[in-house]
């Protein structure tokens, strides 16, 4: 706000029909519509099949992918307004590519099987809602991202030093935004690749650490 944008911070549990669609609607009341939807809600547990209660199991499923798609649905008829409006609409989730080297699969089966349904959504959605000029796109890190979920993972505190800021996805995000909703759509982006191709050259001032080697992300060869 202080930049002269307007915000509208709601705290929401995504698995809560009547929560998240009263928070779209309260976003549509306060601003007019909506234009760009963010998938980046998220849980995670790198546990393998033993390892992993049910209970965790269903809280993945939950966020990732029913969350995904159920924000996704709360948001399109406001999407379809916009596109017909000319306001270059966008749905971009946080989710990876989809790699199918099973060592992707191995260690943290559940946790994959929850992010790659977020992928899914982008393959579906970017398909069946092309004809609209609605983009629906994929965005995922070349490295770790330092954010409070990932220092909370065995052994990663320590490592926080090898990791990029959270900004590198965000400018990545706006990059996406300012392209084409109608031949933008059904991508699997990598936030350095588009903002190479965007001019960027010196990654270093996204570094936690400069010089400091960095940790690749999951689902990236």
């Amino acid at each position: 706000e202080r930049a002269g944008g307007g915000a509208l911070p709601i705290a929401c549990d995504i698995r809560d029909d009547a929560a998240f669609e009263a928070a779209v609607e309260s976003t549509v009341a306060q601003f007019g519509g909506i234009d760009i939807c963010v998938n980046n809600a998220s849980a995670i547990s790198l546990t393998g099949t033993l390892q992993t209660p049910l209970k965790r199991f269903d809280l993945m499923l939950g966020i990732n992918v029913r969350g995904t798609f159920a924000t996704s649905r709360a948001c399109l008829p406001h999407l379809q307004r916009a596109a017909a409006a000319g306001r270059n609409p966008h749905i971009l989730n946080l989710a990876p590519p989809l790699n199918l080297d099973p060592k992707w699969f191995r260690d943290h089966v559940a946790y994959t099987i929850a992010k790659y349904g977020m992928s899914l959504c982008v393959l579906g959605m970017a398909e069946e809602f092309r004809n609209d000029g609605i983009a629906v796109n994929a965005l995922w890190p070349r490295t770790t991202i330092a954010t409070a979920a990932l220092a909370l993972l065995p052994g990663m505190a320590e490592r926080i030093a090898q990791t990029r800021k959270p900004e590198i996805v965000a400018d990545a995000a706006f990059v996406i935004f300012s392209r084409d909703a109608k031949t933008t759509t059904g991508n699997f982006f990598i936030d350095e690749d588009v903002l190479r191709a965007a001019g960027v050259t010196d990654f270093e001032p996204y570094a936690m650490q400069p010089g400091k080697p960095l940790i690749p992300d999951l689902f990236i060869d």
